[in-house]
Parts: structure tokens; sequence; C-alpha cells
């Protein structure tokens, strides 16, 4: 069986930065375990599946290790390919997830997503394990069910933490954001998921769910510039919209061919 793949940079302008993401689309579904092996085989943080249905598409991720309920750079990625390869005319696409319905849609030279607000929720005590898995020490953290945000003062912080990631990976089934007051940006951020095969995601657009209603209420406005500041680095625009975030970015083609199977 032959199926075709794309693999897209997100959230950036230029290949080789932003969060490269693998794009399967499908005439049906395959079953879980070949997913999970072609995901596992592209060893990305996560390879995205589509199917048409209708006038919109089903949409899943999976990770080298699993599937998961939200993603937000593999939307972005599936987005463009849509765009720019299945339907070239289409101005918005939709997606039907484990997480409900999301869309991607064309916004100038960006793509927006619009993706549930997920506000976190004071954290009433650590793990132990987060505590001794990063340095500097966290003081302050916030949480959602599948993710903890420990929040520092400044962007160095952030840019020079040093986690022990074999503490962080027993707090599965959650991943570990740290962020901080931007210097040239409203907040910048890094992710790690090690328990999900991702030791440090380059952009995380899932965590901007929870990232962007945070920081809208500590800094009192609703569109936010953001920074992820892992090695290949990201750049997101950001809106808080009620109940949903919108969620913007670019993204580029870096491969397009076939897989065997």
């Amino acid at each position: 069986m032959q199926l075709p793949l794309f693999q897209v940079d997100a959230f950036a302008d230029r290949v080789f930065a932003g969060n490269p993401a693998a794009v399967c689309p499908l005439e049906r579904w395959l079953d879980d375990g070949k997913m999970q092996s072609i995901a596992t085989e592209n060893n990305l943080s996560e390879t995205a599946f589509l199917v048409p249905q209708g006038d919109h598409y089903g949409l899943r991720w999976f990770t080298p290790t699993s599937e998961i309920r939200l993603c937000g750079h593999a939307t972005l990625a599936a987005g463009y390919v849509v765009f720019n390869f299945l339907e070239p005319t289409k101005q918005t696409v939709r997606f039907e997830t484990r997480s409900g319905s999301l869309s991607v849609n064309r916004d100038g030279e960006l793509l927006a997503l619009d993706f549930p607000a997920l506000a976190p929720w004071p954290s009433s005590s650590l793990p132990a394990e987060l505590v001794r898995g990063l340095q500097p020490m966290p003081r302050v953290a916030v949480q959602i069910t599948d993710n903890y945000f420990v929040v520092y003062d400044k962007e160095e912080d952030v840019r020079n933490a040093r986690p022990e990631l074999a503490l962080l990976e027993k707090l599965h089934p959650c991943g570990v954001a740290i962020t901080a007051p931007g210097k040239d940006v409203d907040f910048v951020s890094r992710y790690f998921a090690p328990s999900y095969g991702i030791p440090e995601d380059p952009v995380t657009g899932s965590t901007h769910c929870s990232l962007t209603p945070y920081w809208a209420v500590r800094l009192g406005k609703t569109k936010l510039h953001a920074r992820q500041l892992s090695q290949r680095g990201g750049e997101l625009w950001c809106e808080m919209a009620g109940e949903r975030v919108w969620i913007k970015g670019k993204a580029v083609l870096y491969l397009k061919g076939s897989i065997e199977i």
C-alpha cells in the first residue's frame, strides 16, 4: 500500500525552524496499530492522519508512542496540506477530533487555529517529581488535566532551564510547560513531554490554549505575541475570543513523498 506523506514545519517562516509534523492524508482510517507504527517510524513529535468526511475531515494525532487528544502544530500542518495540496480554493477547513470541532483559517500570510480556551487553575500542591525535576525550582504552578504550567519571573529562567527528564516522565499523563514574561514578546515558554516520547517539543500549539488565557488575565490584554524558546524556536500570535482562542502562525513545506506499507 502506498500512502502520501507530507512533512511541514509549523509556526515557522523557513525550513529547519518551528515544529515539524508529518501529515498523512487517507481515504479511510487504518487500524490503530498501523497508524501508531507509522508515527513511530516518522519519529516526529506528532503525525497527523486525516480522512475526508463530507465537507470536513476527521483528524487524529499520534506521537512516537501513543495517540493524543489535542495537538496544535500538527493541526496547523494539516491545514497547510489541505490548503496547498488537497483543496486549494478553501479558506477554512474544519476537523472533527477527540477534542471536538477545530478549524484552520487563512489569515493573510498566517494560518489561524480556532481552539478551545483551557484556562488553568492554581496547583494546590506540586508533585515531588516536578519540584526535583526542574532547575530553577518552581515557585508558582498552575495546571489543567494533563499539563503543569510552571511560571518563572524572567525569560532567562525559561531559556536556561535544564529539566531532569527522567523525573518529569514520572508525571505521566502530564507534560510540563515552563513560561515567563518575554523581553520583546508578551510571554515565552518551553514544553517537555518525555512520557510521550517527546523530550522537548519545539513549538506546542496546544499549550497555548492555556498559556493564552493565563497571560491574558495577568497582562490585561486579549492579543498576545508568544515565542517558544526551543532550539528550533517558533512564533505564535494568540488572541482570546470568549471560550475559544485563536492561535496563529506560519508554516512551510519541508518534504512531500509517499510511504510504502
